[in-house]
């Protein structure tokens, strides 16, 4: 929809973070790649972290001059913790391909394993959002006593249903893994005052309504 509505205008992702000054990769007019954020930018380096579950990429850390001193703790005034080793976490599932293209996959705690495997809650919302565009999703994790944990869909869309989903999925390949156990339709999703959705809020909403399902 974003490029539609700019027509020929060139978007290029990039990719940072506060800790790092804050850009860390970005596609540029001469050496970009859809899907990507971009390559690193000179004087950085990337190590991957091995995640079980994740068989191409891992969680990203990243070492150079823009990585800050350290953080501040409340608790612990006046002393600056500066990253292990010098060496920033960033929290993000990414993979980096043979050309140093990084594809970001998903923050590192918004995946759900199951039965051995994970899945990324952003991948399941854009999944939703594929087959109803008109209404807002978030997908999050409830403790499963068979796998550890089910993935659950909290959806604005009225007479959303999992059959209807698990359909869609079939239909345009998306692994059935990614379906969520439950759907909860609810009048509005909670949003925090940035716009952003409160997913503290909404994790407290579908516990409390999971009894109800």
């Amino acid at each position: 929809d974003t490029r539609a509505l700019w027509g020929e205008t060139t978007i290029l992702e990039g990719y940072g973070a506060t800790e790092c000054a804050p850009v860390i990769a970005v596609n540029l007019p001469w050496a970009s790649r859809d899907g990507t954020v971009g390559r690193l930018v000179p004087g950085i380096e990337a190590a991957l972290e091995p995640v079980e579950g994740i068989a191409t990429g891992g969680r990203l850390r990243i070492k150079g001059p823009n990585v800050m001193k350290g953080y501040l703790f409340a608790d612990r005034p006046g002393e600056l913790i500066p990253p292990k080793d010098g060496w920033h976490d960033t929290g993000d599932i990414v993979a980096i391909d043979a050309d140093g293209f990084i594809a970001i996959q998903g923050r590192a705690k918004r995946f759900a394993k199951l039965g051995g495997e994970m899945v990324s809650l952003a991948a399941v919302e854009t999944m939703a959002a594929s087959l109803w565009g008109d209404a807002n999703h978030v997908a999050l994790t409830l403790a499963d006593r068979a796998k550890g944990e089910q993935i659950m869909l909290v959806t604005d869309k009225p007479q959303a249903d999992r059959e209807a989903l698990l359909k869609h999925a079939r239909a345009q390949g998306f692994p059935e893994l990614w379906v969520p156990r439950t759907v909860l339709v609810v009048a509005n999703i909670p949003i925090l005052a940035s716009g952003k959705v409160d997913f503290v809020a909404t994790q407290e909403l579908a516990a409390k309504m999971r009894p109800m399902l």
